[in-house]
């Protein structure tokens, strides 16, 4: 798990508001956040606003996809159009390659081809040298010679010649339909180079342009298809363009108004924040100080899903002085008392289930710690809050009390080289009484101290 996370996690379970926290109310990125938290507006107008962003910026996303695309189809369109002509110039049909390879083929050796086609006809008909030289009869002729003397004397065979005749007929027939391919094959054939050139030419000019595709001579049809579909779509492409332009004014429309609204209710809960932290400043001596919510516009390319402000806490330590940054107006005691202030006021709407405070009395006594332990008090009734104090009046105020102690590995701190031993008490009711006491007495407790302690304690 990596050290991010861990920190981001232990923001929301942990605050620490203090001199030198660097979390918490004195981080300005949880200004925003508190103050919508505060006003109830993180459940309505903040997510209205968040919708809102998300569709703008789908909008405006879809409109520079669609602006680039019409942008290229254009840039590409005097290419397209000079592929596809050349692709329909060709025509090429599927199933075309291997037909045109086959016919290079037969042609290739069309003269081998014919001269055997005449050899074996010439065969059949009888002027070959397998024919009845003498008579110049034919295989056909002699098949047909052969049925007609034995159908002369088949009658006489009492029906024994009649499987031989019948097979004199299949073969005369076969030998006919035999010659009728030859000849039907033989006249398909074309020597003729030029006709062969013309085959070769187209099928090697497919072969170029499909390879020049990076595709197959028979993908070629689907690529003419596709350079036909994109050059179409440049018609529809300015339609869609435009009207992706008028969703992103409509779409920022909607996010325009939303953060108005926004705005304007930020502004509403922000005099009434201002107003209730400043009335708590006066108990926590802080009676000149004043306490102010800012929200300045953002830029539109600071635009985002929280709205169009920023939002910060200021203070002002002395009439008449200008507000500024809360962490750099304060000195370390008064800041620890604005974030009291400012976290008793914006408790029930706070995160975190533990608060710690650092020193929260620094510089202040006698009513004022009171009205500090009144207030930690206060908070304490919602969630954990541990508080590092000094002050008697503060630690009376608490549930429970633990006493942090440092000392030397030694027992006494007096080299620079000791390791030093930090230990952690729980104090019990009796313990408690006398840690109040010597805190209100310093190193000797005296019995009046005891006495202030059980006054702190009864009235806490």
């Amino acid at each position: 798990m990596s050290v991010g996370l861990l920190r981001s996690i232990g923001s929301m379970i942990v605050e620490i508001e203090g001199q030198f926290a660097e979390q918490g109310l004195l981080d300005p990125a949880t200004h925003r956040e508190t103050l919508d938290s505060y006003g109830g507006l993180a459940e309505t107008l903040t997510t209205k606003v968040a919708a809102g962003w998300q569709l703008w910026r789908h909008a405006v996303d879809a409109h520079q996809t669609a602006a680039r695309e019409m942008e290229a189809a254009i840039a590409q369109e005097t290419e397209l159009r000079h592929h596809l002509g050349e692709i329909e110039a060709l025509d090429p049909k599927a199933g075309e390659e291997a037909e045109l390879n086959e016919l290079r083929s037969l042609l290739g050796h069309a003269e081998k081809l014919v001269a055997a086609l005449n050899a074996a006809c010439a065969e059949i008909s009888g002027d070959g040298i397998l024919g009845d030289a003498k008579s110049g009869r034919g295989v056909e002729e002699s098949l047909n010679a052969a049925q007609s003397l034995l159908e002369k004397i088949a009658d006489k065979a009492s029906g024994k010649l009649k499987p031989a005749l019948d097979a004199l007929g299949r073969a005369s027939l076969e030998v006919a339909e035999a010659l009728a391919l030859l000849h039907d094959f033989g006249g398909k054939l074309d020597s003729n180079p030029a006709r062969l050139q013309k085959i070769e030419d187209r099928f090697f000019a497919l072969h170029d342009i499909a390879h020049k595709h990076n595709v197959t001579v028979d993908e070629l049809s689907q690529l003419r298809k596709d350079f036909s579909t994109q050059l179409e779509s440049l018609t529809g492409g300015g339609e869609n363009v435009e009207r992706l332009a008028k969703e992103v004014l409509k779409t920022r429309s909607v996010f325009e108004s939303a953060c108005r609204d926004l705005s304007d209710k930020r502004a509403q809960v922000a005099k009434k924040l201002d107003a209730a932290v400043s009335a708590e400043l006066p108990a926590l001596k802080l009676e000149k100080a004043s306490f102010h919510t800012r929200l300045d516009a953002l830029k539109e390319d600071e635009w985002g899903a929280h709205g169009a402000e920023r939002i910060s806490f200021e203070v002002a330590t002395n009439p008449g002085t200008a507000p500024g940054p809360i962490n750099r107006i304060a000195s370390g005691g008064e800041l620890a008392r604005f974030m009291l202030a400012l976290k008793v006021v914006v408790a029930a709407s706070g995160n975190a289930a533990t608060l710690i405070f650092d020193e929260v009395d620094s510089g202040v006594g006698g009513a004022v710690a009171a009205a500090v332990g009144e207030r930690l008090s206060r908070l304490g009734e919602g969630r954990q809050v541990l508080v590092i104090t000094h002050s008697p009046q503060v630690a009376a105020r608490g549930t429970s009390h633990l006493r942090i102690i440092k000392t030397a590995s030694g027992g006494q701190a007096t080299d620079a080289k000791d390791s030093v031993v930090t230990t952690v008490d729980t104090l019990d009711a009796a313990a408690r009484r006398e840690e109040i006491a010597r805190m209100l007495s310093g190193k000797q407790v005296t019995d009046e101290a005891r006495a202030a302690a059980d006054s702190l304690l009864q009235s806490a």
